[in-house]
């Protein structure tokens, strides 16, 4: 298997249904005429969905998710300012230096860029609990993980033993699982900087300043993602000093 399609389960072995997931990723965009209206070059794993257009079908994109042994919830989505809904945006990335295909988190605006080109990006909304903003700087994309098991941090047991069943074994993966349908893991060399782009189980914390856990996406925004970025893609997660 090459490095760029290897991902690693920590949970279940998780069968994704194919045809759910190309429905809600909303097959109706056409991913060639897409590129071509914005610009934007050829980046990212080549089964990956096309990117959303004029005509992109948000019903369909943040519907009911059938995935594996679980059914992700539809989002309301409507209820959520409109900036944070997954969508191409003007992006120039040269204060960051980031380079097509490459990821850009701005937790205190709470976006999370794909970059498409030197101009453009595909623009995710995140919440962002209190360890994403412990950490900032250039890391890579070395693992990641479908239905991920979730091991609470020593500081949470603490303010809450009862976690502490799940420190060894880990949560199983499913709804209320806080790692939610997928994580993506970031590394500098081979230290793991427990930095983690994952989903939640609580869709209204996004665009919001979450109580715990790292950068969180919509279920249906994290499987797009993941279906997009390969292995070894290089993360650079702004700081108070580079935000944008």
């Amino acid at each position: 298997m090459s490095e760029d399609r290897e991902f690693l389960t920590s949970g279940r072995d998780a069968g994704v249904d194919r045809r759910a997931f190309l429905r809600a990723a909303g097959r109706t965009a056409v991913g060639v005429s897409a590129l071509a209206l914005t610009g934007c070059y050829s980046v990212g794993l080549p089964s990956q969905p096309p990117l959303p257009d004029e005509t992109f079908d948000y019903d369909l994109a943040y519907a009911a998710l059938p995935d594996g042994d679980f059914t992700w919830p539809a989002i309301n989505y409507k209820a959520t300012d409109r900036q944070y809904w997954r969508q191409i945006v003007d992006y120039d990335s040269k204060p960051t230096g980031a380079r097509p295909g490459s990821i850009v988190v701005d937790p205190y605006n709470r976006f999370l860029y794909w970059i498409l080109s030197p101009k453009k990006a595909l623009r995710y909304g995140v919440g962002v609990g209190k360890a994403g903003f412990a950490w900032a700087g250039d890391a890579e994309i070395r693992v990641k993980r479908v239905h991920p098991l979730w091991r609470p941090p020593q500081e949470m047991i603490a303010r809450k033993p009862s976690l502490r069943q799940y420190w060894e074994e880990g949560m199983e993966p499913g709804l209320k699982n806080p790692l939610g349908a997928r994580a993506m893991d970031l590394w500098q060399g081979n230290t793991d900087t427990l930095f983690r782009i994952h989903g939640t189980p609580e869709p209204s914390s996004i665009g919001t300043n979450a109580s715990s856990g790292c950068i969180r996406m919509w279920h249906q925004d994290v499987i797009d993602l993941f279906e997009r970025v390969p292995l070894r893609t290089k993360v650079t997660v702004l700081g108070a000093e580079t935000k944008a």
